[in-house]
């Protein structure tokens, strides 16, 4: 499930990022935690690095057990928050835990993990949600399946598990966010001799509980839900070097939504297909990617539940050329624009949605930042990105922002001026990461740090918050056993 996808980033940016976890044959790590504040975490760290100490870096349960997982403690900053709703200044502990255990004899595989994601430290008006809490949460439990006929190789899963596919911006098991996206139901996987591959899924997208404000600052447990009343079902297909050294890619994906009682929504009803067209990175070499889909089907005006059904018309695009240096700090550099539509009056719904795609790799942070992802917007940018050694990496980008509808909400920051008044340019953009490993495969410590001078728009749109250039940084340590 971590394996880097086909045209995903050197350095990682686009896969799921390796835990990189060393497998043993006895012991426990506690998913869930107990307790409250700096107790936990301090109870949650030491039995962290127990662990390390004692796991050995390689062990092979020989009946073909494998037990693993992972600690990460983030500690965020923000000033002069760009969303719309939420303190000016905040700051949040985040400890998020993993217990993986996988068991293999001959074909078939059993696997199970247990998710505990918690925050500590906010306030009223800090923004906690589903996003950054789902405490003690057996996010995967599959049964799976593989088998090779003649050169093609087939495999199947069935049960709760998570997805990364393709690029991963419309189906992805996100990582730097606090909590992960969980699926379930069945997949199907395919990969021939010629280069052709291919995936299919028919999934029940986990609904996360409880989602409710005030169990999610007490990091109340509750099991989530999956049902009919959230479907996606489709695939992705893709052929290697089937023009020249690029790869092809094809995908499908229905989404359909609907009221469950007390829950209403949106009734989402979309149809989302596209393509990408890209080569990956290589020494001396340039790359590029193109990536495009179109969203067609139908919504709900409001969640009212008789609320005017309007048919959708919305698309996204993501086009970077790259070159990597033949440097001792595998330099690599790139250009990269993306646009997502947005919203506005005529009758029709053009607000791109990402369904259940990353945003860190191409756009920014998630956590108390979170104000820019592939919706209504439109950005060029720059990137630069070193890789000198397998112990640590790092990028600085740089993005000018606009609105692609003027009349549209920005992006993810809930800032709007239905008037259109306001104007279209939103800031400029300067996201940074650093990565090292303290110890490898062990101890990482990460750190993230936005820069946003606000432009003329969240500057003058009536429910802008106060406040000039906003700051975000964030401390990560991760330990994987």
């Amino acid at each position: 499930m971590t394996k880097r996808p086909s045209g995903g980033t050197r350095n990682g940016d686009h896969a799921a990022e390796s835990k990189s976890p060393s497998t043993r044959r006895v012991g426990h790590a506690n998913a869930a935690g107990s307790g409250a504040g700096a107790m936990a975490i301090a109870g949650k760290w030491t039995f962290a690095a127990v662990a390390l100490i004692a796991t050995p870096a390689v062990a092979q349960d020989r009946e073909g057990l494998d037990l693993s997982g992972t600690m990460r403690l983030r500690y965020e900053a923000i000033a002069n928050q760009p969303r719309a709703g939420f303190g000016r200044d905040d700051d949040l502990v985040n400890l998020r835990t993993t217990l993986l255990a996988k068991y293999q004899t001959g074909p078939f595989t059993i696997g199970a993990e247990l998710w505990d994601s918690r925050v500590y430290g906010e306030d009223a008006a800090t923004p906690v949600t589903t996003g950054e809490v789902n405490a003690f949460e057996l996010v995967q439990a599959w049964v799976g399946a593989r088998a090779t006929i003649g050169s093609t190789k087939l495999s199947a899963q069935a049960g709760r598990f998570t997805l990364n596919i393709g690029s991963r911006r419309l189906v992805a098991a996100d990582e730097y966010r606090n909590t992960t996206n969980g699926y379930t139901g069945l997949r199907a996987d395919l990969a021939t001799a010629s280069g052709i591959t291919a995936t299919a899924i028919y999934v029940l997208p986990q609904q996360r509980r409880p989602d409710d404000a005030e169990a999610l600052r007490a990091n109340a447990v509750a099991f989530d839900h999956e049902g009919f009343d959230l479907v996606l079902w489709g695939g992705t297909a893709a052929k290697a070097r089937a023009l020249g050294p690029a790869t092809i890619e094809a995908s499908f994906y229905h989404l359909g939504e609907r009221d469950e009682p007390a829950r209403p929504t949106r009734d989402r009803s979309l149809d989302t297909y596209g393509g990408r067209v890209f080569r990956d990175p290589a020494k001396g070499k340039a790359d590029g990617e193109v990536e495009a889909f179109y969203q067609s089907g139908s919504i709900s005006a409001s969640l009212a539940p008789a609320a005017a059904r309007l048919p959708v018309s919305a698309w996204f695009v993501h086009a970077s050329a790259g070159y990597s240096l033949r440097d001792p700090l595998n330099t690599r550099v790139s250009l990269q624009y993306d646009r997502a539509s947005g919203d506005r009056a005529g009758g029709r719904y053009g607000r791109f949605d990402t369904l259940y795609g990353m945003r860190r790799a191409d756009l920014a942070p998630a956590g108390l930042y979170n104000a820019v992802g592939r919706a209504n917007i439109s950005t060029p940018g720059a990137r630069i990105e070193i890789a000198p050694s397998s112990r640590w990496d790092a990028f600085v980008t740089y993005h000018a922002l606009w609105l692609a509808e003027r009349t549209d909400a920005f992006s993810t920051t809930g800032v709007r001026d239905a008037s259109g008044r306001s104007g279209g340019f939103a800031g400029h953009q300067i996201d940074s990461r650093f990565r090292w490993w303290l110890r490898p495969a062990k101890l990482r410590l990460e750190l993230d740090g936005v820069l946003l001078t606000k432009g003329r728009f969240l500057q003058a749109a009536s429910n802008a918050p106060p406040g000039g250039t906003t700051t975000y940084g964030a401390i990560n340590l991760s330990a994987s056993f």
